[in-house]
């Protein structure tokens, strides 16, 4: 009765369907996975974006790395702008997706060290890119700023490689280290996104806050992969009955043709 399932042609047809069982089960666990991944990411962003300023110094010093729990806490530190030393970091945009510049200023503390500040995205508007481009000043003078902590950038986590031979007081990646042997002063770990106070007439363009990852996109792959599992072994036995359905309608047709004509 079922004895075509011996067939060439289904041996391949049923081992295809007993592959994509399992390998469609581990993508749906994979899936499951990262949802599980996203949503702790962004909890713990929550949780940080939520969190009461505390001082800078609290939490980052000379040469430390930034930990996924201190990253987007929001910071406070007194001091004032060293704008004759600022750089702009390149190949940036804004929530357009316009290309421009992230301004980095330093923040000289009262106790002598220095604070990296991005004060926000300038647009690439001036007549070369080899040029260093006009920046709206910050205030003056002793100031209080708060903003979000983060980590150094690298060419791992940005995809943004650290080019050499760019213009003076242009730079690719944010890096304390490098900023420390520049200005020849003990730089903070890390450095802080400016949320206050905010740049009179919008210039530089503030840099927005973190967007939550979209973790309910992989739970539903996740469901989804594993509903395609379950649908391989039906489709595969609605397939047989088909197939056995055509197979006797064939075998009972052939025995009324083969007789022969009434005389």
């Amino acid at each position: 009765m079922y004895r075509f399932l011996l067939s060439r042609q289904w041996v391949i047809l049923t081992l295809v369907a007993v592959l994509l069982i399992p390998t469609m089960i581990q993508l749906g666990f994979w899936q499951m996975h990262r949802y599980e991944e996203r949503t702790a990411r962004n909890d713990l962003v929550a949780r940080a974006l939520e969190a009461s300023p505390v001082p800078v110094e609290s939490l980052t010093a000379p040469g430390k790395k930034i930990t996924t729990r201190e990253r987007y806490r929001t910071v406070t530190a007194t001091g004032r702008f060293d704008t004759d030393r600022e750089v702009v970091v390149r190949r940036r945009t804004d929530a357009d997706d316009n290309i421009g510049y992230h301004v980095l200023t330093p923040f000289l503390l009262d106790d002598g060290k220095v604070m990296l500040v991005n004060r926000g995205w300038i647009p690439a508007d001036g007549p070369s890119q080899t040029e260093f481009p006009e920046i709206p000043a910050p205030p003056r003078g002793e100031i209080t700023v708060t903003g979000r902590l983060m980590p150094d950038e690298t060419t791992e986590a940005s995809g943004i490689k650290d080019l050499e031979g760019l213009p003076d007081r242009q730079i690719m990646l944010i890096s304390s280290e490098q900023q420390a042997e520049r200005l020849d002063a003990p730089v903070l770990g890390g450095y802080v996104v400016l949320k206050t106070p905010e740049p009179t007439g919008k210039t530089p363009e503030p840099i927005g806050k973190p967007g939550n990852e979209n973790a309910a996109l992989n739970f539903a792959y996740a469901i989804q992969w594993w509903l395609f599992a379950a649908a391989v072994p039906v489709g595969w036995w609605f397939l047989v009955r088909r197939e056995r359905r055509e197979r006797e309608s064939a075998e009972e047709t052939e025995p009324a043709q083969a007789e022969p004509a009434a005389v």
